[in-house]
């Protein structure tokens, strides 16, 4: 079993965008949201939301891809597009517990 990412593995993408298998849509990385809660029990990392901005109406899918930031850094996890009251941008969560 590989090591669970962690909010510090994405710390330095920050910002950066992200492609993500096959689709065509450019996301950025503009929040790593730790929250204030201790790690669970036996665990010794905490969970951690990754959130995403895109553009408005060209929505990428919810699911799990391959997703390469900007610098060729490499990450697999599941995404999804949320709620966002914002006109002009589409977000989306990636959630780590």
């Amino acid at each position: 079993m590989s090591t669970p990412l962690t909010h510090e593995n994405f710390e330095p993408h920050l910002g950066r965008e992200f492609r993500f298998g096959g689709q065509p849509q450019v996301l950025r990385l503009a929040e790593i949201d730790v929250g204030d809660r201790p790690p669970l029990p036996g665990l010794d990392y905490k969970a951690f939301t990754l959130i995403f901005t895109g553009p408005r109406g060209d929505v990428l899918p919810e699911g799990f891809y391959a997703a390469e930031a900007d610098g060729g850094a490499r990450f697999e996890f599941y995404i999804m597009p949320i709620h966002t009251p914002a006109p002009d941008r589409q977000d989306y969560q990636a959630v780590f517990n």
